[in-house]
């Protein structure tokens, strides 16, 4: 069974049962962004994270140890053609070298860690119409100098 295979087996049992990814998140015990991020295939999950998860979807126990294992990360390196994704790389396009000029600026000639991270999406009411809230958390990682 292939990390392709796991996570087509998890879409298809989220479709079939209903099951919300903040559900899946509350049985998992951790973050719904985490999570969402884990069953897609983009980060390891502990041997009880992964018996929650495929028992709450109803997926073979086949499935925990390929959700246990240390992912390849990262998405396609072409330009996504999903709307909402190339969205983010638009930004990241626009704006990239903005925030890299502002994060060098406060914080000195370094990095926002990808690892020691945390991600939070929120639903913003408005009166013209609700906005998406993505907040970037990563610990500063300077350069070292040797």
């Amino acid at each position: 069974m292939t990390r392709e295979d796991v996570t087509a087996a998890i879409l298809e049992a989220r479709r079939t049962r209903g099951v919300s990814w903040a559900q899946l998140a509350q049985a998992v015990g951790r973050h719904p962004v985490w999570t969402t991020s884990a069953l897609l295939g983009q980060q390891s999950m502990s041997e009880d994270e992964a018996t929650a998860a495929v028992a709450l979807l109803g997926l073979d126990p086949a499935c925990v140890a390929v959700l246990t294992e240390c992912p390849l990360k990262g998405s396609d390196a072409d330009i996504p053609t999903d709307p909402l994704i190339y969205r983010l790389h638009e930004i990241t396009q626009v704006y990239g070298s903005t925030i890299k000029a502002l994060i060098h600026e406060e914080f000195g000639d370094g990095i926002m860690s990808a690892i020691d991270f945390e991600l939070d999406i929120e639903r913003v009411p408005d009166p013209k119409g609700d906005r998406v809230k993505i907040t970037y958390n990563g610990k500063f990682l300077p350069y070292r100098k040797w």
